[in-house]
């Protein structure tokens, strides 16, 4: 079981824990929403909690709760620019479909 994060993910997430001074990586999750049921949940983490799993990869710790695992096990996190938009991008081998805004999936 693992949850990655490409090169670019990780330097992006290293620049921003700089500017803010604190932070020990990122907490990625899931939570119920959307048309086709789970969607991502992403933020800077300050601590790590005593039940979380803890993957690094670049030098950057994803913290991830047990809970939301079994739909993210596997998934990449990267960072991308397309255009003018720029963001994380989600590549899970477990989605088997997402809505069609783009904003939640299923497993």
């Amino acid at each position: 079981m693992a949850v990655t994060l490409t090169e670019r993910a990780a330097k992006h997430v290293t620049r921003y824990i700089s500017k803010r001074g604190r932070g020990v990586g990122v907490r990625l999750g899931v939570k119920t929403t959307g048309c086709s049921g789970l969607a991502y949940k992403l933020e800077y983490a300050d601590d790590v909690a005593p039940e979380d799993l803890i993957f690094e990869g670049h030098g950057v710790k994803v913290l991830v709760d047990p809970k939301s695992l079994p739909y993210i096990d596997g998934t990449e996190l990267d960072f991308v620019r397309e255009g003018l938009n720029e963001g994380f991008k989600f590549h899970n081998p477990r989605e088997k479909d997402k809505c069609g805004c783009g904003e939640s999936f299923r497993v």
